[in-house]
């Protein structure tokens, strides 16, 4: 394996863009490959046979490019596919996401967790075992959130409607006590700033992507992979949607403008 190879990372959309922003935060040498599924958004209410065979399609892409190391950069995707991906690649470095359930458990001061998530990963066995093992000493409310997805990838952060729908969501959690939650979607990192005007400040929002990227490095370390701290860093950006979208939102999702290529079907 090349050191000097890049990092693969997918999403069903721009949601994985706020992993790919930690994973260069913490690895600034590494070169990196992103694929938005966006032909395909949301993946939160399709099957799960669905969403293992897009994941498979899009890692073979990936590798074909020459991809050292894969991210799920998605809950859903790594409910449905990443087990099935670690077989099919076993010698290759695979990071998933996962609901930061350990990390708010041990947060919480009032005994109550929100989880603001998809249905499909609210549905998953995946979840249901993060709260048999990390949670057993706190209530966990859940939230599914249809319509968030849409509303970032449109790059609609903080019009009135999309807060009207985050608000919705978010009083329940507030009602019921919750002094911590769980943003357990990639894309809602994006909409950080405004759940912040919705909930009080000592209410804390915990997402998974920093922990990813520092797993993530833990792993190119095992396999002896890293880049070389001489290596320039590069990012290039693929969509089964439209190109011209992704190209669009990336100068605020992602900090830069950046050429988008087209995935083809």
């Amino acid at each position: 394996m090349a050191n000097s190879a890049p990092i693969g990372v997918f999403d069903s959309g721009v949601g994985g863009l706020s992993v790919l922003r930690e994973i260069h935060a913490q690895l600034p040498n590494e070169a990196l490959l992103y694929v938005a599924d966006s032909g395909h958004v949301p993946y939160g209410e399709k099957s799960a046979e669905f969403i293992r065979e897009r994941s498979q399609k899009i890692a073979e892409f990936l590798l074909e490019q020459g991809a050292k190391a894969l991210v799920l950069a998605c809950n859903t995707a790594t409910v449905a596919a990443v087990a099935d991906l670690r077989e099919r690649y076993p010698q290759l470095p695979i990071v998933g996401m996962e609901p930061a359930v350990k990390p708010a458990a041990a947060a919480t001061r009032s005994g109550v967790v929100g989880v603001l998530a998809t249905t499909g990963t609210l549905k998953s066995a995946r979840f249901a075992a993060l709260l048999d093992r990390f949670a057993s000493d706190v209530r966990v409310v859940t939230q599914p959130c249809p319509g968030l997805v849409e509303c970032v990838e449109a790059g609609d952060l903080d019009s009135l409607p999309v807060r009207q729908l985050l608000q919705g969501y978010v009083e329940p959690l507030l009602a019921a006590g919750c002094d911590t939650l769980i943003l357990g979607c990639t894309h809602y990192p994006f909409l950080k700033p405004l759940l912040r005007e919705l909930v009080l400040a000592d209410v804390a929002l915990i997402d998974t992507g920093a922990a990813v990227a520092r797993q993530l490095q833990r792993l190119l370390e095992q396999h002896d992979a890293l880049a070389p701290q001489s290596a320039t860093h590069s990012a290039h950006f693929w969509s089964s949607g439209a190109p011209a979208q992704l190209e669009q939102i990336l100068p605020l999702l992602w900090g830069s403008p950046a050429p988008v290529n087209a995935l083809l079907e």
